[in-house]
């Protein structure tokens, strides 16, 4: 039997499924993944809803090439309007369970309404249930899955599964799949627990067609050994992305104790040599040559036992330089507890590191924090911070609301303090010296974000006829200058939107290597894979309809120009440490508004950053039903 690509329309709250094909002329505009999603995120919700309300829509869906064996191909997309923030809510997990979906017959699911209980959905080779959940309301993320697997004896079962903060609606709560895999940002998971449904499980035995299969097997062959040739993929295979932390701690480019300093004096034992003691191999996901992955095991200390997957680079910063902790014990510790409760790490981690400061200087008092000291560095009260959000339990309850809320029941005081964009929590990286990721980070369409446009090859000092050589125009090499810094960002966001509706891991392509696949690959891959002729310029358009569209649902939602911008630190204060090139370094204001300029230009928006009507027309969003042009200026 041959995989037909599908959506499934799910009513939670009348317990009905409705499926259909996906028409080709939105494949050709959006490809999948997230550029479908954002197409259905703007036209399936209407404006200024309750992101709590059965109102929001989750959507669920494939790559283009989610399925093939190569570069990381197991990438799905979940999207909906964000609880943390008001704006596009979007994430893109990996592993196996995007795979699992196409094989039982579905690439997008479409989730409305709310279910009376809990519940979750089954669904096997083109079939879809809707099944009772209670006795999996309460689990945390792991027994979630292997409960399910019990219930139907199958461990070929994939899931993605909240844990109790979804249940507890912590609007920053992720949604999880296998032993590592997070859909971590916007809070997809709270949108989960807003529906009760506490998971997803997939099993499928159906084909996937691939319209040249025998060209495409060797095409894939071909880049999965142009990803393992570089340097980069040899040193994740070994490190995992810890191994950034090797260059930005010592360069004096990570953020250290929420934002007082830019390097961890004292942390060298989280170096990523010091995994050894821990690892007992690597993993990866779907289609991955890489394996970037530790698994690790901790045999003693209060929560030991302890068999778990990570930490990414993120983590790390998370519960490492941004709350003052120097043990690697003490990250691998919290990067369980939060994928067991099924919270985004990078956000978590950002609330807390604000808290701590907020409490050194006088803003938190015992008596709010529930007679917790908020001392920086103290193990103790990070994991019980931990718990307390999970749970929304006395101080944690405040905090699980995320930054927008906890400012305004803190106080005005506390804003300044706060390392949010549009609401997210920033990356633990210090952009100060670094005007491309200042600008990357202020632009996104989802809040602070290190995944929608980070020219992270900015970093490597290249010579600049290579710099104009991929990105189409004079690029600075030195990457404290702001020249062509806007064109790097627009040029990156592009290819990121197009990884992500391809689905494809972004570490596999220009990220933080130079010659991976990019354009050129994609479009062979996009031909071998499913017959459709899609040189460079339409992969570009493609990228840039998928970020315009998202554009419009922030405008929609009262979003615009003052919202693309810094925290008011990164403008005033000056990096106190680290190299020459990294230290004594703020953003320059005038600098940073002409970037923005340079940026909105770009992408043929106007100074306000709206998307002008002839550009709608050109992408083919002017005739969306959705599209009040009215509402624009708002």
């Amino acid at each position: 039997m041959v995989l037909k690509r599908n959506l499934a329309y799910i009513d939670l709250s009348n317990r009905k499924v409705t499926m259909k094909a996906i028409p080709k002329l939105l494949r050709k505009q959006f490809l999948g993944g997230r550029g479908i999603n954002a197409y259905y995120l703007y036209n399936h919700i209407s404006s200024r809803i309750d992101p709590l309300s059965p109102e929001n829509t989750l959507f669920i869906g494939n790559g283009l090439l989610t399925g093939i064996p190569a570069l990381g191909a197991g990438r799905c997309d979940i999207a909906a309007k964000s609880p943390l923030t008001g704006a596009v809510g979007d994430s893109n997990v990996g592993g196996f369970f995007g795979p699992e979906l196409r094989l039982a017959g579905f690439d997008h699911l479409v989730i409305t309404g709310k279910a009376d209980k809990p519940v979750y959905l089954w669904i096997r080779d083109g079939e879809i249930e809707i099944v009772d959940a209670s006795h999996l309301w309460g689990n945390d993320t792991f027994e979630t899955q292997i409960q399910i697997r019990s219930d139907h004896n199958d461990e070929e079962i994939k899931s993605i599964a909240i844990g109790v903060a979804g249940e507890k609606l912590v609007r920053y709560a992720n949604i999880r799949t296998g032993m590592k895999n997070s859909a971590g940002r916007t809070g997809m998971g709270c949108v989960m627990g807003s529906k009760n449904l506490k998971a997803i499980a997939v099993r499928g035995t159906m084909d996937i067609e691939f319209s040249y299969p025998e060209k495409l097997l060797e095409y894939c062959s071909q880049m999965n050994d142009m990803i393992t040739s570089s340097r980069w993929a040899r040193a994740q295979s070994k490190w995992g992305s810890l191994i950034i932390y090797s260059n930005t701690n010592t360069t004096g480019l990570i953020r250290t104790r929420n934002f007082q300093k830019n390097l961890l004096e004292g942390g060298e034992d989280l170096e990523p040599e010091n995994m050894d003691k821990y690892t007992i191999g690597m993993s990866g996901c779907y289609g991955c040559s890489v394996h970037c992955r530790h698994r690790y095991v901790l045999e003693e200390g209060p929560y030991a036992p302890i068999f778990a997957e990570g930490p990414e680079y993120t983590s790390l910063g998370a519960f490492g330089t941004m709350v003052g902790c120097k043990k690697m014990e003490t990250v691998l510790v919290a990067n369980h507890l939060v994928n067991k409760f099924g919270i985004d790490t990078l956000e978590i981690g950002g609330i807390i590191a604000w808290a701590m400061e907020l409490w050194e200087k006088g803003i938190l008092t015992e008596k709010m924090t529930d007679g917790l000291q908020l001392e920086w560095g103290n193990e103790e009260v990070l994991f019980e911070l931990i718990r307390k959000i999970a749970y929304r339990e006395g101080f944690g309850d405040l905090l699980a609301n995320g930054f927008l809320y906890s400012i305004a029941k803190i106080g005005k005081e506390s804003e300044y303090y706060a390392m949010q964009i549009k609401g997210m929590s920033n990356l633990h990286s210090d952009e100060r010296p670094t005007p491309s990721l200042a600008l990357g980070i202020a632009t996104a369409t989802r809040g602070a974000d290190h995944l929608r446009s980070r020219p992270a090859i900015d970093l490597y000092g290249l010579p600049e006829k290579l710099l104009e050589e991929i990105y189409g125009g004079s690029v600075s090499s030195d990457y404290t200058s702001y020249k062509g810094k806007s064109r790097e960002v627009w040029w990156q966001e592009l290819l990121y939107a197009v990884t992500d509706a391809i689905g494809i891991c972004k570490f596999q392509t220009v990220f933080c290597a130079v010659h991976a696949p990019q354009w050129d690959e994609f479009s062979k891959l996009i031909y071998l894979t499913v017959g459709m002729d899609l040189p460079k310029p339409q992969l570009m358009e493609i990228g840039e309809r998928i970020t315009t569209i998202e554009r419009l649902f922030n405008i929609r939602e009262g979003f615009s120009r003052k919202d693309d911008t810094l925290p008011k630190r990164f403008f005033k204060e000056p990096t106190p440490l680290g190299f020459p090139i990294a230290k004594g370094k703020t953003i320059d204001k005038d600098k940073f508004k002409t970037m923005l300029d340079e940026y909105y230009t770009l992408h043929k928006w106007d100074n306000e950053g709206i998307p002008t009507a002839e550009t709608l027309q050109k992408l083919g969003l002017n005739t969306e039903a959705s599209n009040d042009l009215s509402r624009r200026s708002v």
